[in-house]
């Protein structure tokens, strides 16, 4: 089954084509592999930097979450997501809550 969903790259690797996506509804992460794509993509050609949000179509099977067809709707929406998520933002007596930033979509 697959869904259409928003999510921040939070890792990327442009000499492989592989990136780590947070998802917006804050389940598993999604991952992204141009190698087991070999089908036309918008992401072919594109090259993807942590903090980018993007769109795409997110399969789960029994091992992870995979991601497809991403199309990119703000390049550096959230730089500083990654380090935020592993704690690096947080002051003391702050909780471990990080909210998905507020999308800014695309327009046309």
């Amino acid at each position: 089954m697959e869904d259409r969903m928003y999510g921040v790259v939070l890792w990327a690797d442009p000499s492989d084509s592989k990136a780590v996506i947070w998802c917006e509804d804050h389940g598993n992460l999604a991952y992204y592999s141009a190698a087991e794509q070999p089908e036309q993509n918008m992401h072919q050609g594109m090259a993807l930097d942590a903090g980018d949000l993007i769109q795409f179509d997110m399969r789960e099977d029994r091992v992870c979450r995979r991601a497809r067809n991403l199309r990119r709707v703000d390049v550096g929406f959230a730089p500083t997501l990654a380090e935020k998520l592993q704690g690096g933002g947080r002051k003391g007596g702050e909780d471990n809550v990080v909210a998905f930033p507020a999308a800014r979509r695309a327009v046309g």
